[in-house]
């Protein structure tokens, strides 16, 4: 295995921790409470309240995270869910990056400087990796 494979599967492994961990999360109360202002403020998403509770709504979102995250390990197998994994993958990582546009004050200054919850721009580098299964898988 050469030094791109491995940082391939680094990259993978590394989004697969991520996604399964955070998802897993989302079943508690505490993380169904904090992505509420994200998840109700986004176009896309906000309608998902007016059918669910705010945990459900959580729990939905944990269980494509993780079943996703699941996907992602098996690429290293199958390339058809490769395919799948880094497509979920990646609308995964766009939807959060777009909460830096649909959630209101999202941005702040602090001394000047312009900041914002910073855990959302994280997912630049998953975009990335995700974009590169669903590339390999195509291969």
């Amino acid at each position: 295995m050469n030094l791109n494979q491995i940082a391939y599967r680094l990259g993978v492994l590394g989004t697969v921790i991520i996604l399964i961990w955070v998802g897993l999360f989302k079943f508690t109360a505490v993380e169904a409470e904090a992505i509420k202002g994200l998840v109700q403020n986004h176009f896309a998403m906000g309608w998902m309240y007016k059918l669910m509770s705010v945990q459900t709504v959580s729990n939905v979102i944990g269980i494509f995270e993780v079943v996703t995250g699941i996907g992602l390990i098996l690429s290293f197998f199958n390339k058809k869910i490769g395919m799948y994994a880094g497509l979920a993958s990646a609308i995964i990582f766009v939807t959060t990056l777009s909460f830096l546009a649909t959630t209101p004050g999202v941005f702040k200054m602090v001394e000047g400087f312009p900041v914002t919850d910073f855990f959302m721009l994280k997912d630049i580098p998953y975009l990335a990796i995700s974009l590169m299964v669903y590339a390999k898988s195509k291969e």
